[in-house]
């Protein structure tokens, strides 16, 4: 079994959300993480959850600017749905500058708080913004996913010290990608996967819009360039993912 732990199934972006599970069934993907970025995103996330869909909600830092109080408040009073199985995507991203910093610090770490209180996993994007967040985590005790993780090897290091995850997508299969050559030096048991699906298509289908069944195309290429059989990664990154999200795990039993 495969598990797309991290994914943006939206209306906006599928026409048909069942073809889409579909598609992910095909490949044995059978569970799919969908992330909410926004207010109304997490509103669409808790209104497809189904047996294949669990969610995770919260507020991206792109979002920083336009978010309320409110959007935070239907964070809190929607995490006792047992489908929610994290708060996410949530994060600090300087990729287009560093004008909104403290503002990202300070949405990020109400989230972080609210996931301690909560005692959930978090969902964390992190772009060009590595020492801020590795403080910003520090300072609470929670535990979750680096969504679409592309930095050193020392980093990778301190994250797994802190008790997070790693999360493997399509860039891994990208031609100029260093990060495979990071990932080898890593134990399996630190690794989930990942689409974040619409972006970030692998190879061979990179170009086009991206859906959780390419996970396997994902698991695919990290057996071969780690000679490790599909079956065993495959195994391995989905128990990595159903210790982190007990509420998944509970399902199951």
């Amino acid at each position: 079994m495969l598990i797309d732990t991290h994914a943006h199934i939206y209306q906006e972006y599928y026409v048909d959300k069942s073809l889409v599970i579909n598609n992910a069934l095909k490949n044995n993907v059978k569970l799919i993480i969908n992330n909410g970025v926004d207010y109304k995103t997490n509103k669409e996330v808790l209104e497809n959850l189904n047996e294949y869909v669990y969610g995770a909600i919260g507020i991206h830092p792109e979002n920083v600017l336009e978010y309320q109080e409110e959007d935070l408040k239907f964070i809190e009073e929607n995490l006792g749905n047992p489908h929610i199985v994290a708060i996410g995507e949530i994060g600090l991203d300087y990729h287009y500058g560093k004008e909104n910093r403290e503002k990202q610090i300070i949405l990020f770490e109400k989230q972080l708080e609210l996931a301690q209180k909560y005692h959930m996993p978090v969902i964390v994007h992190s772009r060009d913004a590595t020492l801020d967040t590795i403080n910003s985590l520090k300072k609470y005790h929670v535990k979750g996913i680096i969504h679409s993780f592309s930095g050193s090897l020392e980093t990778a290091q301190i994250y797994l010290k802190m008790g997070f995850l790693l999360g493997v997508n399509g860039v891994v299969t990208f031609k100029n990608a260093h990060l495979k050559d990071v990932l080898k030096e890593l134990p399996l048991t630190s690794l989930v996967l990942e689409t974040d699906s619409p972006y970030l298509t692998p190879e061979p289908f990179r170009g086009k819009t991206n859906e959780p069944a390419n996970v396997y195309y994902v698991a695919k290429f990290l057996s071969a360039y780690l000679n490790i059989p599909l079956e065993q990664l495959e195994e391995v990154t989905s128990a990595n993912a159903l210790e982190l999200f007990d509420r998944i795990r509970s399902d199951m039993l």
